[in-house]
């Protein structure tokens, strides 16, 4: 679709579908674009929070690649190579694993989980500039009905 101004008129003809697959991809390519310039990718992050007990892990327990895959269905991409990510953590110190391939969070982990978080508030300011909370909460709230009124449900 042309980046053109349009009339509200036209604009509410337009498929949401579009512009969600839009938004989805822009968002993900800027969060991973700054979290890349702070030495980190998403994927691990979010196999830092999906082994803290201070965070996703319900009890800190360690996982295997096929766990933490499964855990994160819902918002990993086709692209993540866990394992390789997995290993770039290892290395660092930040994970290890056991006999059994079970992956665990370091101490080091934890408190690069910690450090890597502080990164949000940033992030999100930036792709929230110029947008209330108001008419973000609106946007949600359609956004969620949208998802139930094509069968889906909301968490």
């Amino acid at each position: 679709m042309a980046n053109q101004q349009i009339s509200d008129t036209e604009l509410a003809g337009q498929p949401a579908a579009y512009w969600t697959g839009v938004a989805y991809e822009a968002l993900i390519a800027y969060t991973r674009a700054r979290q890349a310039e702070k030495g980190y990718t998403q994927p691990q992050f979010w196999l830092l929070r999906n082994l803290s007990v201070n965070d996703i892990s319900p009890d800190g327990e360690g996982m295997t690649l096929p766990e933490l895959r499964k855990a994160m269905s819902s918002y990993i991409r086709p692209e993540d190579d866990l394992s390789a990510e997995a290993e770039v953590l290892l290395e660092r110190g930040w994970l290890t694993r056991d006999a059994d391939e079970r992956l665990w969070l370091t101490e080091e982990g934890e408190r690069a989980r910690v450090a890597l978080a502080r990164n949000a508030p940033e992030i999100r300011a930036a792709l929230h500039e110029g947008i209330d909370d108001a008419d973000y909460v609106t946007t949600v709230k359609v956004l969620q009905r949208l998802i139930r009124n094509a069968g889906g449900t909301v968490a």
